[in-house]
């Protein structure tokens, strides 16, 4: 029975390893976004913790090789497993005034050393159960770390590719505390440990009671305003409403704001990106890569125009459809990533709006010279491509490093700004063309302050082409657009949190 729960211990640590590494940046993106900070942090623990159990796991089983100390490991590690997401939230309330590099790192260790740790010693302390002589050392070992890889695969498989979208990412972790803790109770069931055993059954069945109430963030709440909550195999998708407006968070960054009583959009720039219409005499062809809650395609179907729409992910489209008004009818909709589409498909268009630089996240791919330089392939001779920034000030070095690439393609730029001051967090709309970005009719005076053609004139008016002098060119190959997004989001998520009462909801 020895031998048969080594390798049962050995298959649910290796698959809890990468099952939780995978979890715990579905668990904290919602909070500080799904960018390399938070990547870099997890994998960083999960070593260094892996590290430090294999150490003490190893001088833990030679002081006592014993099949219930094993389970026991395993059991605490579990415990500890199953509790994260109720451990998360006073965390990240204790986080809010953090660095976003520091905070990631400290939360992802304070949740997920220890019991990594404990999952680390158990292979060094299977071996040592297993091994029956010296001489089969090495076989030993490398049997069960063979034996662990193949679980964590497995486990990385099923968890990206089906589970996250169907269970959710805190039933998940929850779930995956629970196996650890059955795995314990059966260990001590192997070896007749009674008390053992009791204690296993009872924090089972408790668990299992816990989990009937688990996850109350995980659900919709429209008492407090959480209109809709569907984890997808991109991001932690959410519906949120307040003082009649409606927003669309994905991975706790704002994608979308609508006022219900007007049925309009509250971010600026969807009413400055209506500029590039002047481009046009008549509606043309729009390409949109990145569909938010639509409001920038509906912006433009009302016009006339012809419209194609890209997104990765599906949940956005339905949460679009179902909370934002998006209709069919409004454009076709490809559910896919932006660079693929325009790689694969050979419309022309005359303009080509990319609105997919998230606060959360930007995808570099879509913001180096070999992407621009696709784009313009996919434009017809005068057709303009719009670029939606977030940023800090108007000249952040992301406008001008962004300016400079594509103006690698483009022979005329332009920078409409939306921040206000100059020097805050805000949106940027950078235009760009190889036909001059002068208009033949300026946009309207505005009659008042708080309306769409405000936001088109202020733009217009204080238009500029960025001061590319220091600005670095992004490639496919050298790119630190992360290093750069990471500041942005974070004030980004302070501005949504000291503007919007989102506690409970996304932070």
């Amino acid at each position: 029975m020895t031998r048969f729960y080594v390798y049962l211990a050995v298959i649910a640590s290796g698959a809890a390893v990468l099952a939780i590494e995978l979890l715990g940046t579905r668990l904290i993106a919602p909070f500080y976004g799904a960018d390399m900070y938070l990547w870099s942090a997890l994998i960083s623990v999960t070593l260094a913790a892996l590290s430090c159990g294999y150490a003490i796991g190893g001088r833990y089983a030679d002081r006592g090789p014993r099949p219930t100390r094993l389970a026991a490991i395993i059991g605490i590690a579990g415990a500890w497993i199953a509790v994260t997401p109720w451990l998360r939230i006073p965390l990240f309330a204790l986080g809010d005034a953090i660095d976003l590099r520091l905070g990631v790192l400290l939360i992802a260790f304070v949740l997920f050393f220890p019991p990594l740790t404990l999952l680390g010693m158990v292979s060094p302390f299977a071996i040592r159960l297993q091994a029956s002589s010296i001489e089969k050392v090495g076989t030993t070992a490398g049997n069960l770390y063979a034996i662990s890889t193949i679980a964590s695969v497995v486990a990385a498989l099923a968890v990206g590719f089906v589970l996250i979208p169907h269970v959710g990412v805190q039933r998940l972790l929850f779930l995956t505390g629970l196996l650890l803790i059955i795995t314990s109770a059966i260990g001590f069931a192997t070896q007749r440990q009674t008390k053992g055993i009791v204690a296993s059954i009872f924090i089972v069945i408790a668990s299992v009671l816990l989990l009937q109430k688990a996850a109350p963030i995980e659900a919709a709440n429209p008492e407090a305003g959480l209109l809709a909550v569907m984890p997808s195999a991109y991001a932690d998708v959410r519906v949120f409403e307040k003082d009649s407006v409606r927003y669309l968070l994905i991975d706790g960054g704002s994608h979308s704001s609508v006022d219900l009583t007007t049925g309009q959009s509250n971010m600026a720039y969807v009413n400055v990106l209506y500029i590039v219409k002047g481009y046009s005499k008549t509606p043309g062809r729009m390409l949109a890569i990145g569909l938010g809650g639509g409001s920038v395609v509906k912006n433009f179907a009302r016009d006339g125009w012809t419209i194609d729409a890209v997104e990765i992910d599906p949940v956005v489209t339905t949460m679009a459809r179902a909370y934002f008004g998006l209709d069919e009818k409004d454009g076709r909709i490809y559910e896919m990533d932006g660079r693929q589409f325009l790689m694969t498909h050979e419309e022309l268009y005359d303009v080509i709006i990319l609105d997919a630089y998230g606060s959360s996240f930007i995808p570099f791919h879509l913001a180096t010279e070999e992407a621009f330089e696709l784009a313009l392939t996919r434009l017809n001779p005068n057709g303009v491509l719009a670029i939606n920034i977030e940023c800090i000030g108007w000249r952040d070095p992301l406008v001008a490093s962004i300016a400079a690439t594509v103006g690698t393609s483009f022979q005329y730029t332009v920078a409409l700004p939306i921040a206000e001051p100059p020097d805050q967090f805000g949106n940027l709309v950078l235009l760009a063309s190889n036909r001059s970005l002068e208009l033949d009719e300026e946009p309207p005076v505005p009659m008042d302050r708080f309306s769409p053609d405000y936001d088109r004139s202020h733009a217009w008016d204080n238009r500029f082409k960025p001061d590319l002098t220091h600005a670095q060119i992004l490639t496919d190959d050298l790119n630190p657009i992360d290093t750069w997004s990471g500041r942005i989001n974070f004030s980004a998520r302070n501005v949504l949190h000291t503007t919007v009462d989102v506690r409970g909801v996304a932070w």
